[in-house]
């Protein structure tokens, strides 16, 4: 019969796990909670109690309360643990531990002492550590802590009554990989109260043997330049699986020099879970011999909030004790619990599958790599490393269309190792499931890090996975390749524009370049040039962003100490940079000299008025004395005019806008089309060769989509407009003059005086003037 209580803790962990895991809540009710819980401060505790249920839901607003629809997006591109049934009893195994804290003592030791010889016999059993104790600890460092405290108590004899003084006459030493995860042997001294100087760190391999393997040689001569130094070498922690490239410690070497020197052998890493497996490399089956190692099967087998086990091998219980290994605490040993459950809940069979399973992906993306050109894999024995480590490297006889990375050598390994963290971020984000990563390694620089071990157990990876990765890749492999040969190209292209263009030579930017619109203005200041800079090169991003093209254009990663520059991201092998860097030097040049026509149209337009009135009062001063003062009469002057046509020699007036001046209105009327038709506009446009849905930047025949060069151009009086407008004489000295929208609004003609006589002759010169345009008949 199952014990009440019992039967109710696992239904409330149930009824958690579903509110907790489910984001179906009761309509209504996580509204309101929600919108209270984001808007409000803590507050005092409530005078009621309320039900696990509402308290439930209150934690699922804590945890949800900060997300909103970007945030949804966002999470879900990132990789979730897969808590599956064997997450579940390792959850349980925390409820029962607080439920068989409150039994009585004699019940609550027998327990704990079962639980506790039950997982360690098993766990011995597993990973091959025959007669070995365990220490189950949360922090995955604290078990290392604890056996070199044991380490020290074993040396020193008198340490127990002496304390720290005992070593002040012989120094203790600890030795360490280079490799080793970074910060551990820090972590080691301080917490047992050790200097620095107690801390050796000893090379790896940098002429024969592995590049991420501990110099046995060197680490022999160090001991005995100690030894003869007066210090005593207490503890050596050794790698069976680095924490960055997953390579494995010459560990049988190892023991025998630990044996020589009477150094206790400390060896941890992600390759000891294969020892659980039934066939083990000799290298990793060295550490069955060491004196303790630190194994993390929560992260191995998916398992949540379960501690991390230390193995070791010592004969003396009081000197355990001593050093912390062993509690008479007996909830201590109820640490144990949630591994005791799910150990059973998997079985032996299980735990051996899950690995086993890690292993297979690791080895079917090792095979599937071979076939991706450009990808150069690094693993030292690649028949049965659980970790794989691959990289772009750009092949010297790739192909390109007509770039070359000779320019490239100075900086091709930083540009590489960006390449390469970016591809790695891309295959994180688009395949979350696979759990690969991005890693910095002293001699091959950045990597991406496939270590299904530490992963496919929380995300659930499967081959389906693998191979979605290696397929992923196929589509990238072949654009940074491209991108590659054509940084040089967009480099020379870049400085053939110039002054105009500026190239900024960014290693770090993984794309085609990056570069900068120089404002060409003359006369300004600094805060002025550059103000206008930005503005030129704002404009210029925005233009280039709403081109029909696959190439994207941003303004870079934050961290770029250069200002408004402008970054051209990874690009294909079709493209033509030439037209590319043509194309941005062209809208550049159109973008600054717009801008200059619209801070300067103001400016023009109040000249022109000022001078277009002067000339306005001296063609008025001339029309009277040409005419006479019985002609300005309105009813003797209709007369006059009527029997005596009087045809004035007053010619109008154009203001040009383009050239800010006022020209005569002689051609305009002879010819009956507008003076200064030709080229004022300096400035290329952009190709017409490019027609509605093709993508642009494009060789010709490069692409499926790529089009006819040869293409209908519009005609050439569409091509350029003439920004100016007519002047009358007659026009009054007060009336205001906006800017025009386009160049042919400019152009307000208005007739010279002198024609109000003759109505055919009004009509006449009506029909001369621009469409659109008031024509002052009154003559006032």
């Amino acid at each position: 019969m199952v014990d009440a209580a019992l039967a109710q803790v696992g239904k409330n962990l149930s009824e958690a796990m579903r509110i907790l895991g489910d984001g179906q809540m009761e309509p209504g009710a996580g509204t309101e909670s929600r919108r209270f819980s984001r808007t409000s401060i803590p507050g005092p505790l409530q005078g009621d109690g309320q039900d696990v249920t509402t308290i439930l839901h209150l934690v699922h607003h804590l945890i949800h309360e900060e997300e909103d629809e970007e945030d949804e997006r966002d999470k879900a591109s990132q990789p979730i643990q897969n808590v599956g049934e064997q997450g579940h009893m390792a959850l349980l195994g925390h409820s029962l531990a607080a439920y068989i804290s409150v039994l009585d003592r004699e019940r609550l030791l027998k327990l704990t002492t079962r639980i506790l010889s039950d997982t360690t016999l098993w766990l011995c059993r597993i990973f091959r550590y025959d007669n070995g104790s365990a220490y189950f600890h949360e922090d995955d460092r604290d078990g290392l802590v604890k056996v070199c405290r044991l380490a020290i108590n074993a040396r020193y004899e008198e340490y127990t009554t002496e304390g720290y003084a005992v070593l002040s006459s012989r120094q203790p030493v600890i030795y360490q990989s280079a490799s080793c995860r970074p910060g551990l042997g820090q972590h080691l001294c301080n917490q047992l109260g050790l200097p620095l100087s107690s801390l050796c760190t000893v090379p790896c391999n940098t002429i024969f043997g592995s590049q991420h393997q501990m110099d046995v040689a060197l680490l022999d001569k160090l001991i005995k330049e100690d030894t003869d130094a007066g210090k005593l070498p207490l503890l050596l922690i050794a790698n069976a699986g680095t924490p960055e490239a997953g390579h494995t410690d010459k560990l049988s070497r190892l023991k025998e020099l630990c044996d020589q020197h009477g150094i206790w052998l400390h060896v941890e890493g992600v390759n000891l879970a294969t020892l659980a497996l039934a066939q083990v490399t000799s290298a990793v089956m060295g550490a069955t011999r060491s004196d303790s190692m630190t194994l993390t099967p929560g992260r191995w087998l998916g398992l949540p909030a379960v501690t991390a086990v230390t193995l070791y091998r010592h004969e003396d219980p009081a000197l355990s004790l001593a050093a912390g290994l062993t509690s008479s605490q007996p909830v201590e040993k109820l640490r144990a619990l949630p591994l005791w459950l799910s150990l059973q809940y998997l079985g032996h069979n299980g735990i051996v599958q899950k690995i086993r399973h890690a292993a297979a992906l690791s080895q079917h993306l090792l095979l599937k790599l071979k076939s991706v050109t450009c990808i150069r894999t690094s693993v030292e024995d690649e028949q049965n490393s659980p970790v794989v480590l691959f990289k772009f490297s750009q092949e010297s006889n790739a192909g390109g269309s007509g770039g070359s990375v000779d320019g490239l050598c100075a900086g091709e390994k930083e540009v590489l190792d960006t390449f390469n963290g970016w591809m790695g971020e891309q295959l994180a984000q688009l395949i979350p499931s696979s759990g690969v990563d991005v890693v910095e390694l002293e001699d091959e620089g950045t990597c991406v890090r496939f270590s299904p071990l530490l992963t496919a157990a929380v995300l659930g990876t499967q081959q389906e996975d693998v191979d979605e990765v290696v397929q992923k890749l196929l589509e990238l492999v072949p654009m940074m390749s491209a991108t590659m040969n054509l940084r040089q190209d967009f480099r020379e292209e870049t400085h053939r524009h110039a002054p105009s263009l500026t190239y900024i030579e960014e290693l770090s930017w993984p794309g085609l370049g990056a570069f900068r619109y120089e404002s060409q203005a003359e006369g300004a200041d600094e805060g002025r040039r550059k103000q206008e800079q930005k503005k030129v090169n704002d404009a210029l991003l925005t233009k280039l962003q709403e081109l029909d093209t696959d190439i994207v254009f941003s303004t870079g990663p934050e961290f770029v100490m250069e200002e408004n520059c402008i970054f051209v991201g990874m690009v294909t092998d079709d493209v033509d940079v030439s037209e590319l860097v043509d194309t941005i030097s062209t809208l550049g040049r159109d973008i600054e000299e717009s801008g200059r026509i619209l801070e300067n149209m103001t400016e023009r337009v109040r000249k022109g008025i000022l001078e277009a009135e002067l000339q306005l009062q001296k063609a008025n001063e001339d029309k009277l004395l040409e005419e006479g003062m019985l002609r300005q009469l309105p009813v003797v002057g209709s007369v006059l005019n009527w029997f005596s046509p009087v045809e004035s020699s007053i010619k109008g007036r154009t203001f040009n806008l383009a050239a800010g001046s006022l020209d005569s209105t002689d051609v305009t009327y002879s010819t009956k089309v507008q003076a200064g038709r030709t080229s004022l506009q300096d400035t290329p446009i952009l190709s017409a060769k490019r027609l509605s849905g093709q993508r642009l930047f494009r060789r010709p025949g490069a692409g499926s989509d790529s089009m006819s060069e040869t293409s209908s151009v519009g005609p050439a009086d569409e091509s350029s407009r003439e920004e100016s407008f007519t002047v009358s004489p007659n026009i009054h000295p007060s009336m205001s003059m906006s800017p025009p929208e386009t160049a042919e609004h400019a152009e307000a003609c208005f007739r010279p005086p002198g024609l109000h006589g003759n109505p055919e002759q009004v009509e006449a010169e009506q029909e001369r003037q621009p469409e659109g345009q008031e024509v002052d008949l009154s003559g006032r």
